[in-house]
């Protein structure tokens, strides 16, 4: 007689999909975080190819620059990346109930996205605005620069110097860049497995998971780096030491100023960069993702 399987705690089961989403996104993060590093002083206006403002960081600084904000990163995915696989794993799963179990089409995919995305980034903006700051940190006159042991450190300091709002700024671009971010990775990743599938790979293999993947981290740089390069400007701005105005008054404004000083493509800019950091963050994760349930099945997880 086969033996029968364990059933799955309830409690556990309605967390894992939470719990597997952040913990690849962690995993991801440790692999990337150097090359995002790389992205946002990019972004800020250091003037190098990549490999040349990596040498230059580890040789100013050492081999820890880097990782600067890594602790920030960490908790970003505990926060963001945790919400919004787990959120998007339940909305995609009623989706389907509504449609009989058939195929989703790329629209409801698309708009599963959007919406946890949208939800993950307001739970991870805190985290995100420390991990901006402490990457930026380094490009500031030293009369300028916060300075913050930690990630931490940076949460209770901007309350104590702007308030619990403090922490949620610029979170508006961040939130509409991480739908547009899911958005292309979330969707097509589906998508794009569904695609391979039906070329005869097998379901759920090696092929159809990887495969999925990288197309998915790639649509998913595309759709968010506007966003994001906005989204970068506002957290890292700081008020005129003598006048106390802020460069943008919104997300809006910083996005009308960019077009009209530096042109459409300026959105665009470190795109080869930006784009080997999140495709391979984006493919990691899922990667991730559609692996844990297998090892943790073979434990009776």
């Amino acid at each position: 007689m086969a033996e029968q399987k364990k059933p799955i705690n309830p409690i556990w089961a309605a967390a894992k999909p939470f719990v597997n989403g952040g913990a690849s996104g962690m995993l991801s993060t440790v692999f990337i975080q150097p090359i995002d590093m790389v992205k946002v002083r990019i972004q800020l206006g250091e003037k190098g190819n990549p490999i040349g403002i990596a040498t230059r960081l580890i040789k100013d600084q050492g081999l820890g620059s880097l990782y600067k904000g890594l602790s920030a990163g960490l908790l970003r995915q505990a926060t963001y990346t945790t919400a919004r696989l787990g959120i998007y794993n339940n909305i995609f799963e009623a989706a389907k109930v509504y449609n009989d179990n058939k195929p989703l089409p790329l629209w409801q995919k698309a708009m599963c996205g959007l919406t946890a995305g949208g939800l993950g980034a307001l739970v991870g903006s805190p985290a995100d605005l420390s991990l901006i700051r402490m990457q930026a940190d380094t490009t500031l006159p030293a009369d300028q620069r916060r300075n913050y042991k930690g990630v931490f450190d940076a949460l209770s300091r901007i309350v104590k110097d702007e308030g619990v709002k403090g922490l949620f700024t610029g979170a508006g671009p961040t939130v509409v860049r991480a739908m547009a971010l899911n958005m292309g990775m979330l969707a097509s990743n589906d998508q794009a497995k569904e695609m391979l599938e039906d070329m005869g790979f097998a379901k759920g293999g090696t092929a159809v998971v990887v495969g999925g993947a990288t197309i998915a981290g790639f649509f998913a740089a595309a759709c968010s780096l506007p966003f994001d390069y906005v989204k970068t400007q506002m957290q890292k701005m700081k008020p005129d030491p003598v006048t106390g105005e802020v460069p943008f008054k919104s997300s809006i404004d910083c996005t009308v100023k960019t077009l009209r000083a530096k042109g459409p493509l300026a959105f665009y800019t470190g795109f080869p960069t930006y784009c080997v950091r999140i495709a391979p963050h984006a493919a990691l994760t899922l990667v991730f993702v559609a692996w844990l349930p297998r090892l943790q099945a073979k434990v009776g997880m």
